[in-house]
Order: structure tokens, then C-alpha cells, then sequence
């Protein structure tokens, strides 16, 4: 398996799978548009999460959070920080928000990677995702009202024998997808936005993901 440091080598092989990759775009008409930031830094062992092995300090790690309980929608479950574009903003301008406002983290545009494929979800959003270069951040600054909790995830966790997980869906060819992440696992949308994340990013291949379902639970 490749291990993938927090290095200027990392940050120049992602930026030039990015410029080899051809997102797709999807029509937000009608939806609520939302970002979502995969954050590329150094792992630290911040949030202890179950079963996940621990990285050097010097591997290149993605940010994970846990819903907070008192949200009013998708609350508890696993995501990457984003949320809604007020009016006016881009994507890149959410994205960068909404890492400061969940986690302390500020960044320029200039930390901008690459996009994703957009993907719409069954509770009506769609959501452009957006690699950003963090390197190294020392310290977290949570915030509780909207986060539980928030994990470093080295990204050889991306790469385990056992990932990604397919499930049947409820309609014929639209498996769910789950990526297994220490003892437990995330499910789409977040689940697919990290394995085109690995495919894409650190491997260099076109995967496309808006075809994967989501578990009834994240229906809502």
C-alpha cells in the first residue's frame, strides 16, 4: 500500500490528478445547494476514533466529523464539514465558511485543489465537494452546537481490503455504498464522496459516483 505523507510531493500528485479530471456537473434547479470540504492535512490522533489504526504524524489525513445530536436534520450521522450556500456564495466560498465556522479551520482560496462530481441527494440537496489543501494544522476548535465530535482519517484508511462496501438499493442499479472507517462505517452520500476522493485524487482514475443510493436513514 502507498503511504501518502503531508509533503509538497502529495499536494503536486493531487493537483495533477485534478487537472486530468473532468468533473460532472448536475443541475441544482429546484434543489438546495449545498458544499461539503475534503480537507487534506496532517494526521493527529484527535478524537480517538474506534478501531482506526493509528498513522504517523507525518501521513496525509482527510477531516471527518459526527453530526451534531441537536441538529434538526441528519443528526449523528457521519459527514465532511459543509453545509448550505447563503446567497451569493460559491461553493469554494461555503466550503471555506463552513470548515471555519465547524472547525476552526481558516484557509484562502488559494488552498484550492479541485472539485468533485456534484451529487444529489434523496433529501433534496445537491452538493459540490470541494478538495482543499490544509497541511498542518495544530489545533481543532469545534464547534459543539453543529459538531460531536471530529477525526483525522490517514488516507490508507481509504485503501483497506474490505473498501468500499456495496449494497443492494432499493432500485435496480443504484447499489448503496458504505466506506468501512475504523470499527464503524460512513454510508453515501459521505461514503461516496470519499471513494472518488481515493479514485480520483490519489490514484488518478475517473470513477464516477452519482449512480450510489443512500440508506433509508439518510433519506431524510
Amino acid at each position: 500500500m502507498t503511504i501518502f505523507c503531508c509533503s509538497d510531493e502529495t499536494r503536486q500528485t493531487i493537483s495533477l490528478n485534478f487537472l486530468k479530471f473532468k468533473r460532472k456537473r448536475l443541475s441544482a434547479e429546484g434543489l438546495k445547494q449545498a458544499a461539503v470540504t475534503i480537507t487534506v492535512m496532517d494526521y493527529r490522533r484527535d478524537g480517538n476514533l474506534s478501531g482506526l489504526k493509528a498513522a504517523a504524524s507525518n501521513e496525509a489525513a482527510l477531516l471527518l466529523t459526527r453530526r451534531a445530536t441537536g441538529l434538526t436534520s441528519h443528526a449523528g450521522q457521519w459527514a465532511l464539514p459543509g453545509g448550505w450556500l447563503d446567497h451569493g456564495e460559491s461553493p469554494i466560498e461555503a466550503a471555506l465558511r463552513e470548515l471555519r465556522e465547524e472547525v476552526g479551520i481558516f484557509l484562502t482560496k488559494g488552498r484550492l485543489i479541485g472539485y468533485l462530481d456534484d451529487f444529489v441527494t434523496r433529501s433534496g440537496y445537491h452538493i459540490t465537494p470541494v478538495v482543499v489543501w490544509a497541511g498542518e494544522v495544530a489545533t481543532l476548535h469545534v464547534n459543539r452546537a453543529e459538531v460531536a465530535s471530529v477525526h483525522r482519517i490517514p488516507f490508507r484508511e481509504l485503501f483497506r481490503s474490505d473498501s468500499p462496501v456495496l449494497e443492494q438499493g432499493v432500485e435496480h442499479r443504484r447499489p448503496i455504498l458504505y466506506v468501512p472507517i475504523g470499527s464503524t462505517w460512513v454510508a453515501t452520500p459521505t461514503a461516496a464522496i470519499l471513494y472518488q476522493f481515493r479514485e480520483v485524487a490519489l490514484c488518478g482514475t475517473a470513477v464516477r459516483v452519482e449512480h450510489f443510493d443512500q440508506p433509508y436513514f439518510a433519506w431524510k
